[in-house]
């Protein structure tokens, strides 16, 4: 990572090359060394069933009793073993036990159960791999237990599980089952958290209470899990899968446990030999520390000779965003010398700066140098700067990559393309011109023709856009004053907008003498705010459309519905009137009323609702308000009066329309209300201080059916007598069932004034607290108390005729009424 030398010191070569060639011996020999120790703890481990630091232990005290050393030790242990059987001719090979009688297992502790292992031993000491060791494992465990497939998991720094070794199973699954996150009720993790074998031998039971491998589960019967014990810890799961189903027999489960003991000691063989570099690792606090720096800066301890001189230094930690010439990054840097990885450093002005930095502490910053790896492949250059500081008894080194000019420009070749903007530039007095690349592509100008002098720009721009750009541009030259333009061009594709932005530098007495800006293509921006701008037109549009079809259906609605301005009366009973449309949206809705005084004296009472909002709805409901009363007023029966109104809404401009309605004619006389309803919502009844619903008579909701059905009921009313008509917008509540809306209503009647004293503005304020989503008709009738106070009020003609229902001529009636069509109707009215 430093700099080249032209002269560098050949004897420190030479030394790093003696060092590298013995230190390479001395790893290849404790690579050897630990691969027998554990070989020799796993002979120990499998004839005695002993944990591997109780096996280590028995072979050092073996060593001291009889003088030797460890591994002449380890090697007498070896030797032991009995030579493997000889193996027979290739052209008789021993015919394979067949699979319904496998052979038998020896019994634990057994003369055959230790030559069994002895040649497991000694065959897994021949394995390079843990894959190997997994064949060779179910060679083995295949014959004396029915395995049919060994798995060797390994648990990895995250918490997962990594199939280091498999067999008996094909490549799929290996691949489907290689990572293994950390889940609940996966056996091996459960056999490596318990510390000791998970034996799955019931399929039925297993797999209701774990995660089992295999697709299907029923391809492995019975199974095991074992933890193999690695350096102290259980790191390694060992699966031994069988096809066959039942409990493993006791000689079965022994030798599977000693094989797994095997197995211990030549994994940690493998350990040894990936661990033994990693002695040139550093301490890990120091590294945490320096994973916390930033930028790039490495920790270095030099490595003195027996004189005390400097030799190398060691990388003993280095921050994650350090970057070497090589591409080695962070950790990948630490535990090499500085020599061995960049030995033209030895003798250069940086060696040198890094010697005095350690005799003088002062600082070290070298100048900017290009540095060239000499290792084999293509040759790799960089520049850098370095700083040098003490650092108790090392260094520490920080240094800053200077990126080369193409890369420089490379970037800025993808800024103009990622911003489709390009840059130009034009001397005004050498008249030299020079545009990037991605100008020529904004500009639709072809790179072979070459730049455009500043004042031919404005031919490119179209007519109308032109004059104000050569104004500029002249403004720009004449008086050096900045400009941000835009304008449109025409190309293959259409017309493009584009802005141009410039500036100029002036020479000492001002003349502006360069000028510098770029040009950018906002084609699609402007796009974009050309397609907002015309949703926004249309939504105006429409919102205008909207809120006079609301105006007019209100104005429609109020010449319709006339409020009253006082209550009524009807017929010797008192008739209040409220009407309140919905809050929000706007549309207004389809409630209507009626409450007029019939030509014989009779009151009629009608509340209905149109489905839906808007002009359809008013229109309907006025078609349905006056149809009704005439056809009433000519003497119809209420349920005929239905039917036909039924007839009359199918046969509509719109057939989809639907309504609901309540009818109601009372006799002054008889004092008896006769009702009928199509679909609507029950009357209340306050009679005694008691609120209850009346039970509604057969009716279908009229527009639903061209053979509805129809019936009528009777009510005799009483003195204090109070009955509330109205439609679904006085009960309804979004989230809530119309079940409760009726029961609140009910109890707001009874809150306020079920004697008959409470008013109806009252009950509106408890029943409509919240916002309305729907149009709300009540009509409140009430028979007075007492006799004399039936005339205690006389109506108001003016009232009568503009607030409720002006009483309907019979002629007009009888014209009315002759617009429905004949309906079928039941009932007595009939």
């Amino acid at each position: 990572m430093d700099d080249p030398g032209t002269g560098a010191d050949s004897a420190a070569l030479a030394k790093v090359v003696a060092r590298q060639r013995a230190e390479l011996e001395r790893l290849r020999d404790l690579v050897a060394t630990a691969a027998v120790l554990e070989r020799a703890k796993g002979v120990l481990m499998a004839v005695t069933g002993c944990a591997p630091d109780a096996a280590h232990e028995e072979l050092r005290r073996r060593a001291e009793a009889s003088g030797r050393t460890l591994i002449e030790q380890c090697w007498l242990t070896l030797g032991s073993l009995p030579p493997p059987p000889e193996q027979p001719p290739a052209a008789a090979p021993a015919p394979a036990p067949p699979a319904s009688a496998p052979r038998a297992t020896p019994s634990a502790g057994t003369p055959e159960m230790a030559e069994v292992l002895a040649r497991t031993g000694r065959d897994l000491l021949r394995v390079g791999s843990p894959h190997e060791l997994a064949g060779r494992l179910l060679d083995h465990l295949a014959p004396r237990v029915r395995a049919d497939a060994v798995l060797l998991y390994e648990r990895r720094a995250e918490g997962g599980l990594e199939l280091a070794g498999h067999a008996g199973i094909d490549a799929h699954f290996a691949a489907q089952w290689r990572h293994v996150p950390p889940l609940d009720r996966v056996p091996p993790f459960e056999a490596l958290a318990a510390g000791e074998p998970l034996w799955l031998e019931d399929l039925t039971a297993d797999r209701t209470r774990h995660l089992l491998f295999g697709d299907p589960a029923e391809r492995w019967r019975s199974r095991v899990w074992l933890p193999v014990p690695v350096g102290g810890t259980a790191r390694f799961a060992l699966g031994v899968m069988r096809r066959c189903g039942g409990p493993f027999t006791p000689p079965e489960r022994q030798l599977i446990v000693a094989a797994a003991r095997l197995c211990a000691g030549r994994l940690r063989a493998f350990d040894t030999a990936r661990e033994a570099p990693a002695e040139l690792g550093v301490a890990r606090t120091v590294q945490a520390v320096f994973d916390a720096l930033p930028g790039a800066a490495m920790l270095l301890t030099p490595l003195r000779s027996a004189a005390g001189e400097v030799e190398d230094y060691r990388i003993d930690a280095a921050t994650p965003q350090a970057v070497d010439v090589s591409g080695r990054t962070g950790r990948d840097m630490v535990g090499r010398r500085i020599l061995e990885s960049y030995p033209s450093v030895a003798g250069e002005p940086l060696w040198r700066g890094y010697l005095e930095t350690l005799e003088t502490g002062v600082p070290f910053e070298s100048e900017p140098f290009a540095y060239q790896d000499v290792s084999d492949g293509p040759a790799l250059t960089g520049t850098f700067s370095v700083r040098a500081a003490p650092l108790g008894g090392g260094l520490l080194v920080s240094w800053l990559r200077l990126d080369p000019q193409d890369r420089q420009e490379q970037r800025l070749a993808d800024v103009q393309r990622l911003g489709n903007l390009g840059w130009a530039n034009w001397n005004l007095v050498t008249g030299q011109i020079s545009w990037s690349a991605q100008a020529h592509t904004v500009l639709g100008r072809d790179a072979e023709q070459g730049p455009l002098e500043l004042a031919k720009l404005p031919e490119l721009a179209l007519p109308r856009d032109a004059e104000p750009l050569a104004a500029a541009i002249t403004r720009l030259v004449r008086e050096g004053r900045a400009f941000d333009v835009p304008f449109r061009v025409e190309g293959p594709e259409g017309v493009r907008h584009l802005r141009m932005v410039a500036e100029a530098v002036s020479d000492p007495d001002g003349t502006p003498a360069e000028v510098h800006g770029f040009v950018q293509d906002l084609t699609a921006q402007r796009s974009a705010e050309l397609a907002l701008v015309k949703s926004e037109r249309t939504m105006l549009l429409q919102r205008g459309v909207l809120q006079a079809e609301r105006a007019l259906a209100a104005r429609l609605q109020h010449a319709l519905l006339p409020l009253p301005s006082k209550p009524v009366r009807l017929a010797g009973l008192r008739v209040e009137v409220a009407y309140l449309p919905a809050q929000s949206g706007i549309h207004v809705g389809g409630d209507w009323f009626s409450a007029i005084e019939l030509p014989e004296s009779d009151a009629l009472f009608v509340v209905g609702d149109v489905a839906g909002h808007g002009i359809d709805a008013v229109a309907t409901m006025a078609q349905l308000r006056f149809t009704a009363k005439g056809m009433v007023s000519t003497g119809t029966s209420l349920t005929v009066a239905l039917a036909r109104l039924n007839q009359l809404l199918l046969h509509s401009r719109d057939s989809q329309m639907t309504a609901t309605m309540i009818m109601a004619r009372y006799d002054p006389d008889s004092q008896l209300l006769a009702w009928a309803q199509a679909g609507h919502l029950p009357p209340l009844l306050v009679r005694g201080g008691e609120a209850r619903y009346l039970d509604r008579p057969g009716g279908m909701l009229l527009g639903a059916s061209a053979n509805p059905y129809y019936e009528s009921a009777e009510l005799r009313l009483e003195p204090g007598d109070r009955l509330l008509l109205y439609t679904d917008g006085l009960v309804e509540r979004p989230g809530e069932g119309l079940d409760a809306g009726l029961d609140r209503l009910a109890a707001a009647v009874r809150a306020h004034g079920a004697g008959g004293s409470g008013s109806l503005d009252a009950l509106l304020a408890a029943m409509l607290a919240d916002e309305r989503r729907d149009d709300v008709c009540v009509v409140d009738i009430r028979m007075p108390a007492r006799a004399d106070d039936r005339t205690e009020e006389p109506v108001d003609a003016a009232d009568a005729a503009d607030a409720v229902d002006a009483p309907v001529d019979a002629a007009a009636a009888e014209a009315a009424a002759k617009t429905a069509e004949p309906g079928r109707a039941a009932g007595r009215d009939e």
